[in-house]
């Protein structure tokens, strides 16, 4: 059988730059400008003076129920807004104030 031989490294474009020359092979595009994310769309239905049901809410993000209560009692109380919820006709309605932190 024939063992192959290891051929010899040669010099590729990356390792034949000069230590004191920019490595610029990463093109930097433009930055595409993002969407809000769903906690920034729960945060600003909340933030509504009507306020937001909890069926606006899940309509909005696409979430179960469960998980809009756990985003407001987590993520939102993170970032520092406050949740209050009153039900006067009923049907709860969620308010969003920031807090001072």
């Amino acid at each position: 059988m024939n063992a192959r031989q290891p051929q010899p490294k040669t010099a590729t474009a990356a390792n034949s730059k000069s230590p004191d020359q920019p490595k610029s092979d990463v093109i930097h595009l433009p930055l595409k400008p993002t969407t809000p994310s769903r906690l920034d769309q729960l945060e600003a239905l909340l933030a509504r003076e009507e306020g937001a049901t909890i069926d606006q809410l899940t309509a909005a993000t696409g979430w179960q129920p469960h998980s809009v209560r756990g985003a407001m009692a987590g993520a939102l109380k993170k970032r520092g807004v406050a949740i209050t919820s009153d039900k006067p006709d009923g049907t709860r309605i969620y308010r969003a104030a920031r807090g001072d932190k």
